[in-house]
């Protein structure tokens, strides 16, 4: 028999998480209730906690989405989903396009490439009324205080519901892929046995990965009671545990042709790779490019990050916008514009069109790429202007653009190149400032994942700037790198160790006055004590190193015996070192939500002790009445409401 003491430890054990740890499931035991601030547990138990039969990764990306799957009992065997319909030309992945299709009265209607064509094949009097979006991942990036009540614009310039649109999506992806492992096992496949995992970029912020979560919750991906069941992977972390398991025939390693470094062609770089070694994967998406820096810790191969996410949005987007601009230049941003509006499916015809183009891009190229301009963008232009398409590109002065009589757009490889320069310096710059610092010295493999790894451009541009000094490599399936990681770490979250926080966490508190160390316009007396207000009480510092299941400590008192909820606020900043809440950089980023009610004790002081865990992709938190030892329900909310 346990006493009720043991009991109340053991439910502190098993409940405690206001949003459990996927490691705890994998059989960490998360922490001993009062335990030290700042302590670290041994996480190699016996596993234990919910078995899942199938581990299914969900990358959702900003350009290109898709699904892989592995079945626990063959953790080896990674599945990629079934090929789709309609592929594009010159484009060949198992990935299908991240756009979603509503009909006039906003129901679900299709996702991917279904979407796209039954989109296309509308009449334009229809189209305007279908609700069509695209390229809409980013928006979780770009928006300061993101949300749940977050706007997206459909194609026809109508708002909808950003928690729909991702809700939708993800409901797409659960059908699709318990479908094909009904059929593939051969029997009903019962959500329950899933782990689902979804990527997201590892330079998001908090808000964006919660809103993640959220989506999950609406799309009945997973419940709100069962939060272990969904794991957010960040994806170059992703990308690193699949990468370090490559084998050299799996791979292009872009110095073999001048130098082979050591590897002889049958290693795979996970041999070749030894204890301590250091690896930067770059993930270079449509919407953003991620820098992650890795140390691999034998003999067990568990990952120790070096020096905290960074990146950027810089994805290949930023080509598309380029040739937008382009095209504002020679036929004017009010006929852009409008054409946008007014022949919406002829504008993504065009940029299907420009993307496959984009493909062909070259650092050696010297022949021109023909961009095949819709009928209805030169019909519309003529009505509009007055004037036919090939005057408007003889009267700008964009040199490298010319009409050719086929009807088509006719771009030098200079324009081309010109179009991918902003972007790709970007990235360049980004680079070089994070090989100058001093935690990425010595850096032996540079991997080049994401589907614009694919651009000779940018690998020739990450060559010169490297000049030798690591090996860059490049998977052979470069597109899907990310998914295969996102199921082994759904197979294994516990395989990153260590991480870097991105930013300073903390709490505003009161501590005694100092005369002369404090500044006298934060003196509070209160019931004749001299208190300073203000005061940041870090949690932890931005790049600071945190282990898997460590715990940051902290004890709260309610202001009142009779208080039900304690509501701390939670603020952040860049900066590794805060003073004060109110110091510029300093903002409140989310709140903390004690829930003490029912737990009423007759302790004159009511000690509520805060557990929160930093070293995962999600910040938890967790709470127990001191002198009751009971489980107090905490959560911590970074989306603004």
């Amino acid at each position: 028999m346990m006493t009720e003491r043991e009991a109340a430890k053991e439910e502190t054990l098993t409940d405690a998480m206001a949003n459990p740890s996927p490691a705890k499931s994998m059989g960490d035991p998360g922490i001993t209730p009062l335990s030290p601030s700042h302590t670290q547990n041994d996480t190699d138990q016996v596993p234990s906690g919910p078995s899942f039969v199938v581990v299914v990764a969900i990358d959702f990306g900003t350009t290109s989405s898709g699904y892989a799957y592995a079945f626990t009992k063959e953790p080896e065997c990674i599945h990629t989903m079934r090929r789709w319909e309609g592929g594009d030309p010159g484009v060949s992945n198992q990935k299908t396009p991240t756009t979603i299709l509503l009909t006039p009265d906003r129901k679900f209607h299709s996702f991917g490439y279904a979407a796209r064509d039954f989109y296309h094949d509308l009449d334009p009097s229809e189209s305007k009324q279908w609700l069509y979006l695209e390229k809409f991942k980013m928006k979780l990036h770009t928006t300061a205080n993101l949300s749940i009540d977050t706007d997206l614009h459909a194609a026809n310039g109508k708002r909808v519901k950003a928690l729909d649109i991702f809700a939708y999506a993800l409901a797409f992806f659960k059908e699709q892929a318990l479908k094909e492992l009904s059929d593939q096992t051969g029997i009903e496949f019962d959500n329950n046995d899933v782990r689902w995992v979804i990527t997201v970029p590892a330079i998001w912020k908090m808000p964006a990965k919660q809103f993640m979560r959220e989506a999950a919750y609406k799309s009945g991906l997973v419940s709100r009671e069962n939060p272990e069941q969904l794991i957010i992977a960040l994806e170059p972390e992703a990308a690193s545990i699949y990468c370090r398991k490559l084998r050299l025939h799996q791979m292009v390693d872009l110095g073999t042709l001048t130098t082979q470094n050591g590897c002889s062609p049958t290693d795979n770089v996970g041999s070749g790779m030894t204890q301590g070694d250091r690896y930067v994967v770059v993930d270079c998406g449509g919407g953003t490019v991620d820098l992650t820096v890795h140390q691999i810790r034998l003999p067990e191969g568990h990952l120790k990050e070096l020096y905290k996410a960074s990146g950027g949005p810089y994805g290949s987007l930023g080509i598309d916008y380029a040739f937008e601009k382009l095209l504002c230049k020679i036929f004017g941003q009010d006929f852009i514009d409008q054409f946008k509006i007014k022949r919406p499916a002829a504008w993504v015809d065009l940029m299907i069109a420009f993307e496959s183009r984009k493909r062909a891009a070259a650092p050696d190229r010297t022949n021109p790429l023909n961009i095949n301009l819709p009928f209805s963008f030169i019909d519309y232009y003529k009505k509009f202007r007055g004037h036919s398409v090939e005057h408007a590109l003889r009267k700008s002065n964009v040199d490298f653009v010319k009409w050719s009589s086929q009807g088509m757009l006719r771009m030098s490889p200079e324009a081309m190149n010109s179009l991918f320069k902003p972007t790709i310096d970007h990235i360049i710059q980004h680079l070089t400032e994070l090989f100058e610092k001093p935690e990425v010295s010595d850096i032996k493999f540079l991997f080049l994942v994401g589907g614009f790894a694919e651009s000779p451009l940018l690998q020739q541009a990450v060559q010169d700037m490297l000049q030798g000094r690591s090996r860059i490599i490049i998977p052979h399936d470069v597109g899907l790198t990310i998914l295969k990681g996102a199921v082994l770490f759904g197979l294994d979250p516990t395989i990153i160790k260590v991480r870097r926080s991105p930013l300073t966490y903390g709490v505003g508190v009161l501590n005694r006055f100092v005369e002369g160390k404090h500044p006298p316009e934060k003196l509070l007396v209160k019931d004749g004590t001299r208190w300073c207000t203000d005061v940041f009480d870090t949690f932890i510092a931005a790049d600071q190193s945190v282990a898997l299941g460590e715990m940051v400590k902290r004890s709260y008192t309610p202001a009142k015996p009779s208080q039900q909820v304690i509501v701390i606020h939670v603020y952040c900043s860049e900066k590794e070192k805060a003073g004060f809440i109110s110091e510029p950089g300093v903002r409140k980023c989310g709140t903390l939500r004690l829930d003490v009610s029912g737990t009423e004790s007759t302790a004159p002081r009511r000690e509520i002790q805060t557990l929160m865990q930093f070293g995962d992709t999600e910040i938890r938190a967790m709470a127990v009445d001191v002198s009751t030892g009971r489980t107090v329900k905490a959560s911590i909310d970074f989306l603004s409401h």
